[in-house]
């Protein structure tokens, strides 16, 4: 009989898994893991790295992330890979023709997910739908598919429709909006000082017309207006108000729990997020230390959690048919028009 799945995604430290974590791994059963640029050296050497996960948890089909968004956001990076370009490519674009912008987010999405599902990878933490703001910090910046919800909308649905179409699921992130921050999460908590109001017409709008997609990662973000002292991915308040509110009914994953947003051991950091309706938790650095203490944290992925989960990766693996090349011309031709403008 297999073992249930933990509520959990973890990373790895290297290019190859070291018998520690292959132990680790088979008796902790994460529900899925995720690559970074450290652990992709090669093609031929991320498929082994892949071989080695699934064998290590005897589990063929099993979740494989990435953030592969293009731009400074790409953990899969030339020679070996193309670079793809940022959000903002496609933001500048659109302001000129909606419609070729439109399309050649998808294409360039499609094209993604054939790199991705070449190497056995089955989820991209993309698209963002943030909506940034006038002195926001960078972090999002860039990655920002414009700074008006409908146009966000209207670009993310077509990077997360060139993934499915690709066999690969999208995350859709930061909710319920990094927008507005003035810190980066990765360093410390940022706090966003938005009305309810305010937040309603903005930067909760994306993601409500987004709420279709199969996952979702929360931000390390408080938002006094919804919560005084948690933060999104620990917050009762904020997750009721993504799945009712917002409508979100899809895998709701904690951003990383390593981040510097966070504080607490780590075993308490995991517990309360899933005690707040997070259905995993997402823990990246590979540091061993932090997920035995992670792993304390979680519990087997059950009831309406583990029905999401297990309908979240139904699209994985299944590409429509596809011209690469005449895809790639035509993503070129159109984005060519952004540069040459």
């Amino acid at each position: 009989m297999s073992k249930a799945q933990s509520a959990v995604i973890f990373g790895m430290a290297g290019t190859s898994l070291s018998p520690e974590e292959i132990a680790f791994f088979g008796d902790v059963q994460p529900y899925g893991f995720i690559l970074f640029a450290r652990n992709c050296a090669s093609p031929q050497q991320v498929c082994a790295l892949i071989a080695q996960l699934k064998k290590a948890t005897g589990r063929a089909q099993l979740p494989i992330l990435i953030d592969q968004e293009g731009g400074r956001v790409a953990r899969l990076k030339p020679p070996h890979w193309p670079a793809f370009p940022p959000a903002k490519m496609f933001d500048e674009l659109y302001r000129r023709d909606p419609a070729k912008a439109t399309r050649a987010t998808y294409l360039n999405a499609r094209l993604i997910a054939h790199e991705l599902s070449a190497l056995g990878i089955t989820v991209d933490c993309a698209p963002v739908a943030d909506v940034p703001v006038a002195g926001a910090h960078d972090v999002i910046g860039d990655r920002a598919f414009g700074h008006t919800p409908q146009q966000v909308a209207i670009l993310a649905r077509a990077q997360a429709q060139g993934l499915q179409d690709g066999g690969v699921v999208s995350v859709l992130k930061h909710i319920p909006g990094h927008g507005r921050s003035l810190a980066d999460s990765h360093e410390q908590l940022p706090e966003v000082h938005a009305t309810l109001a305010e937040l309603r017409a903005s930067d909760f709008m994306p993601f409500k017309m987004l709420a279709d997609l199969p996952m979702a990662m929360t931000a390390h973000v408080l938002y006094p207006a919804l919560d005084e002292k948690n933060m999104a991915t620990l917050s009762l308040k904020i997750i009721a108000l993504i799945r009712e509110e917002i409508g979100f009914a899809g895998l709701l994953m904690s951003d990383d729990i390593s981040m510097k947003a966070m504080r607490g051991d780590f075993t308490q950091r995991a517990r309360e997020a899933l005690a707040a309706g997070c259905d995993v938790v997402l823990h990246c650095n590979g540091d061993m230390a932090e997920m035995r203490a992670v792993a304390k944290g979680v519990a087997a992925l059950s009831g309406a959690s583990l029905a999401r989960a297990q309908a979240a990766m139904k699209h994985a693996g299944k590409p429509t048919p596809f011209d690469m090349m005449a895809a790639r011309q035509e993503c070129a031709q159109l984005l060519a028009e952004t540069v040459n403008a």
